[in-house]
């Protein structure tokens, strides 16, 4: 089994804590090699089971529940298209709850109980990092939507959201273009804000560039005067903003409150996309900077088929964001997968991973099957009076996923 070195150890013991019981009933499709070693996925008849697992209530819900439209959207437009493999998908869903405790007993329920032949979900490290094991050790696969703080790599995982070197690093060497030698660090207290941060602690040292503050709040965390103060007197040019969730309602919120602005000292965020601007009110966050490979804005076919199919199905008043398409993307790389393996067995789709491509609302990605992610263009963008998001600043191209920052001399010890 190849997995992310971070994860070796908490793996083992977050699944010698969940405790995982036998599985369900095999079926004759396994038992012939369609399914994966154990699985219990049924694929003779006209429809096979897909899983979506995402929080829908709890601090997470402000975010998640727009992916989940996405994923839904995908799969409408799939069966309407013939399926897979001539299969119609059935969704079975799941609320996480915010919670990664809850994330892990979902997707063990998913894969064992409901016997789907792949999940798509999650959100905040922490809950991935939860379910990591729980697919590992039932040879089952997830498809993971989110950018995240990298240093990890599973077979069981498709990770269609930017690793470090695709966001986080893009969004600091843009910082460091716009000649800011002082940046302060505020960012949600779970696995991601504090391995990103030590990233950007990394990067900063290497680059000229001062950490002046370093604070944490915990999700769903809602008084924050206490880190703008310190913030306000730090005497820093940038804040790098890894909060999750609602907590930046709050954080913008004081953040206007003590005078500060996105002209004095602009706010570069890695977790605030269109849905979640007009949660936090664009008056407060009106002209600060994000990081992303995906807006609504992006200028080609694709997207703006994405974009008019979305508004259809929910709203002209509804918005796309990058999470929302890195889910969309995935369900459609699984198809691509499942269709070039000509079978969904896990072992299969694994084997047939490398190359497989699709045109996307950001532009046509790729996945690489040695690491399981995919290439994707930086995108930095500023938010505007109309909610959405404007592209500012692009990288040359698509990136390839370092996912261990092995391309970056800096970076040396961090994994």
């Amino acid at each position: 089994m190849r997995t992310t070195r971070a994860l070796a150890v908490s793996s083992a013991a977050l699944a010698a804590l969940l405790a995982l019981s036998a599985c369900g009933s095999r079926t004759d499709d396994e038992a012939s090699g369609e399914s994966g070693a154990g699985s219990c996925v049924e694929t003779d008849g006209d429809a096979v089971k897909i899983g979506f697992l995402n929080s829908l209530s709890g601090t997470m819900a402000i975010s998640e529940q727009t992916v989940r439209d996405a994923l839904d959207l995908a799969a409408k437009e799939i069966n309407a298209a013939g399926g897979v493999l001539g299969k119609q998908l059935t969704i079975v869903g799941e609320d996480g709850q915010s919670e990664p405790t809850v994330f892990a007993e979902k997707a063990e329920k998913l894969i064992k109980s409901d016997c789907v032949a792949a999940v798509f979900g999650g959100w905040t490290s922490s809950s991935r990092k939860a379910m990591l094991p729980v697919f590992e050790d039932n040879e089952s696969l997830l498809f993971y939507p989110v950018q995240y703080e990298g240093l990890e790599a599973s077979p069981n995982i498709f990770y269609t959201g930017a690793t470090t070197n695709q966001q986080i690093i893009p969004a600091m060497d843009y910082l460091k273009e716009e000649g800011v030698t002082k940046v302060f660090l505020v960012g949600s207290d779970y696995v991601f804000p504090r391995t990103a941060n030590k990233e950007i602690l990394a990067y900063a040292g290497a680059n000229g560039i001062e950490v002046v503050g370093e604070e944490y709040a915990p999700l769903g965390h809602t008084d924050f005067s206490t880190i703008v103060t310190k913030l306000k007197g730090s005497g820093a040019q940038a804040v790098f903003n890894t909060l999750n969730g609602d907590s930046n309602v709050a954080f913008f919120k004081e953040y206007k409150n003590v005078g500060l602005t996105a002209e004095t000292v602009p706010v570069v965020s890695v977790s605030i996309a269109e849905e979640e601007v007009g949660g936090i009110g664009v008056d407060n966050i009106v002209g600060q900077l994000t990081a992303w490979n995906y807006y609504q804005t992006v200028d080609s076919p694709a997207n703006e088929k994405f974009v008019a199919a979305f508004k259809a199905e929910y709203g002209d008043e509804r918005v796309t964001s990058d999470p929302m398409e890195a889910a969309y993307t995935s369900l459609y790389l699984w198809k691509g997968m499942v269709e070039k393996a000509k079978s969904f067995a896990v072992a299969d789709v694994q084997a047939a991973a490398d190359g497989v491509s699709f045109e996307a609302p950001e532009g046509t990605v790729t996945v690489n099957g040695d690491n399981h992610h995919i290439a994707k263009t930086a995108l930095i963008g500023k938010i505007d009076a109309d909610g959405l998001i404007y592209p500012v600043w692009e990288s040359d191209g698509p990136i390839e996923p370092d996912p261990f920052l092995e391309g970056y001399e800096w970076a040396e010890g961090l994994s």
